[in-house]
């Protein structure tokens, strides 16, 4: 073996290849290969796509599916805290031993092959969902999905999210050249779920092109929420009186509608039987750490990882749905190939101090532009810039007040900073 820890593993990884992201199937197609595999894997695959709502998407259709029973592996990226986040069997990271063997095989195989590290992650998921036999797999995928190296692998059911603007350098500039890109995960002949009632007609397009069923909100199924619960129908079954989804804000109800449909479809064309008892019972405890995760106390922390304009709209939502009884103060930073100006703009009304910071790395924004670009339309009185994520968030802590709430945000990065300061 290479390498014998985990750590080892992912700091070889990170240098492997020319460049972090080089979209594409080819290498990574002909590794798989090697390793003995197929596009056509021995479970079932749901394969999620789409701007906003991945995650929660993934979170409550695993919760649901283990509930009715069935082993159930994830593949999620970013990870928060643990690379191991990333690739969970039964919603529990999968352990350093399994994932390193499996980075030895993959290696192996590779040979002379250079794959990026998201590569070797995908391999490394389906590659250990392979060997643990399970029964079902949701992948979901990093960028776009036409070239991502989730699409190598065939699914029985797309799930394509909300579409809006975000990863705009690589996938294009509008709704309609991104719908396309996250289109592509669709596969001909198997349904494809969209969680908007106006998908791009991109989508529309592909699916139709694919003879792909498709299903959307509003026209294939419908939802409505009441006071303590909610309800779902579609031609074929009527669901009252469904529990709320433990995520908070009422937008995840758009994202368990959507997940609602998958199952209704995994029951009727798979053979899967997950009643409406296993719908409650996942959707009443399902986790997802870091989505407008709440910590009690004389001072509210909140922790979400919102990096783009449609997760600053929702969370600007949930602010006005939840208020409290003195400020919010935000400590932001964020990635530069983000756009600060579309996610303040949604949010401006809500904060009312901003401590702002730098993160490391090639893709990091400097406290100092992120700053900049908060004075353009935030008084200058309100802004205190600091070099590091801790030394905002500490700093932002002193200067709150009983009833005051600290709301950590702008990316997977500045969320996994603050919750391990915690954590020592």
């Amino acid at each position: 073996m290479r390498f014998e820890t985990l750590p080892e593993w992912l700091q070889w990884q990170e240098e492997l290849h020319f460049t972090k992201v080089d979209p594409g199937l080819t290498r990574i197609g002909h590794v798989w290969s090697r390793l003995g595999g197929t596009s056509n894997l021995p479970f079932t695959v749901v394969t999620v796509a789409g701007t906003n709502g991945k995650g929660s998407s993934v979170a409550m259709l695993s919760s649901i599916l283990r509930e009715a029973g069935y082993n159930v592996g994830t593949y999620t990226s970013p990870h928060l805290l643990e690379y191991n986040e990333r690739i969970c069997l039964n919603s529990i990271p999968c352990n350093d031993e399994l994932i390193c063997k499996s980075f030895d095989r993959i290696d192996i195989a590779r040979n002379e092959i250079s794959l990026t590290y998201f590569e070797f992650a995908t391999l490394a998921a389906v590659d250990i969902f392979c060997e643990q036999k399970i029964d079902i797999a949701i992948l979901e995928v990093g960028m776009g999905g036409r070239l991502d190296a989730t699409n190598l692998f065939d699914c029985n059911i797309a799930l394509i999210t909300p579409i809006s603007l975000d990863h705009m350098n690589w996938l294009g500039t509008n709704r309609e050249q991104i719908g396309a890109e996250k289109a592509g995960i669709i596969c001909r002949g198997a349904p494809v779920v969209s969680t908007e009632s106006l998908p791009p007609q991109s989508i529309l397009d592909h699916a139709k092109t694919l003879k792909a069923p498709l299903y959307h909100a509003e026209r294939d199924y419908k939802y409505v929420k009441d006071k303590d619960c909610w309800h779902w129908s579609s031609e074929q079954s009527d669901k009252n009186n469904v529990s709320l989804p433990r995520l908070v804000g009422n937008y995840q109800l758009q994202n368990a509608a959507a997940v609602l449909q998958v199952i209704e479809l995994l029951n009727s064309e798979k053979g899967y039987a997950v009643s409406d008892q296993h719908i409650n019972q996942g959707l009443e405890s399902v986790k997802l750490a870091g989505r407008f995760q709440r910590i009690a106390g004389d001072i509210e922390q909140i922790f979400d990882v919102t990096h783009n304009q449609k997760g600053a709209e929702n969370l600007a939502k949930l602010l006005a749905e939840i208020p409290c009884e003195g400020r919010t103060i935000a400590v932001l930073a964020m990635l530069k190939d983000k756009d600060p100006r579309a996610v303040i703009k949604e949010l401006k009304l809500s904060i009312d101090n901003w401590y702002v910071a730098g993160l490391g790395g090639n893709r990091g924004m400097s406290g100092a532009a992120l700053a900049a670009v908060l004075a353009e339309t935030i008084p200058k009185s309100k802004i205190v810039q600091k070099e590091q994520v801790i030394e905002a968030y500490k700093t932002a802590l002193k200067n709150a007040m009983k009833g005051d709430r600290v709301l950590v945000l702008g990316s997977f990065q500045t969320v996994e900073a603050v919750m391990k300061s915690r954590l020592t």
